[in-house]
């Protein structure tokens, strides 16, 4: 670890070099002019695996529908789901609600202020916990997302990938004193627009992608737009996926039981199911 010690012109110049291409680059986001925890959260949460310009919409939206803490964690789950409609890895809209519930709950509605308490709240990792602590707080600490990794391997180990804490040790000592804040959005800007450019590509995380319609995330993404719609009889799903996408029942069921163990599907009488209420 002591070997990844930088030496104070090495930091100046990249620190140097970062900040003069994002005075001219920089994005105008809307969370970026709220220090609300709570706004905080939500943006950090739907920008997991999406991209910006499909978060920007459905956030505003969000919001809207869901202004304050307090009005998400009193909001019914299947209401939640419906305004989460066309952002994909609906779990985190359940994440949400329910990380809301504990803040309202455990906390009286005010965020803690430590990494430790914040990820105890579900669907918030140490990144998410810590963009919480910089972006509301302007803690000075260092979060390490997707663009923030690729920009400290490329630029300190010559694009060759390496272990979790040694990207946080160099990303610590990269933060200025006073700058938590700009130097974060700096990072993110830079990631994603100059790397882009740049194409870069990290070599060592390379997998052969199975095709999104053969995923289970697309099938349950499908299950879910239909319940959308309001309840619908088990059997019906089941002829609808046999007929349209030629799954057997036993994997439509297979999908249903996810769905339903992961508390985005409730069953009622009569053999009908629904997006949860509670």
């Amino acid at each position: 670890m002591t070997a990844m010690k930088l030496s104070r012109k090495k930091i100046k110049n990249f620190r140097e070099l970062i900040f003069s291409w994002w005075k001219d680059h920089h994005r105008d986001l809307p969370w970026r002019h709220t220090h609300d925890p709570y706004k905080i959260m939500v943006s950090e949460v739907m920008l997991q695996q999406t991209q910006v310009a499909r978060v920007l919409p459905k956030y505003g939206e969000f919001i809207e529908r869901y202004p304050s803490v307090h009005d998400l964690a009193k909001a019914l789950t299947s209401d939640v789901l419906k305004t989460w409609k066309g952002m994909g890895y609906n779990r985190r809209a359940l994440y949400l609600k329910q990380a809301a519930q504990r803040i309202v709950k455990e906390y009286r509605g005010k965020f803690p202020k430590s990494e430790k308490e914040l990820v105890k709240l579900l669907g918030l990792g140490t990144y998410t916990a810590r963009a919480i602590l910089v972006f509301a707080y302007r803690q000075e600490v260092a979060c390490v997302d997707t663009n923030i990794r690729q920009i400290i391997t490329h630029f300190f180990f010559k694009d060759k990938l390496q272990k979790p804490s040694i990207i946080q040790l160099v990303a610590d000592q990269l933060v200025p004193k006073g700058k938590a804040w700009e130097w974060h959005q700096a990072l993110m800007d830079y990631g994603s627009e100059e790397l882009k450019t740049l194409n870069l590509k990290m070599k060592n995380e390379k997998k052969k992608a199975i095709p999104f319609r053969e995923s289970d995330r697309f099938y349950r993404g499908r299950i879910i737009d239909r319940l959308r719609e309001g309840n619908i009889r088990e059997s019906v799903i089941l002829k609808e996926f046999q007929t349209k996408y030629g799954k057997s029942r036993e994997f439509t069921r297979t999908i249903l039981s996810g769905l339903e163990n992961d508390g985005l599907l409730a069953r009622a009488a009569g053999g009908t199911i629904g997006l949860p209420r509670g």
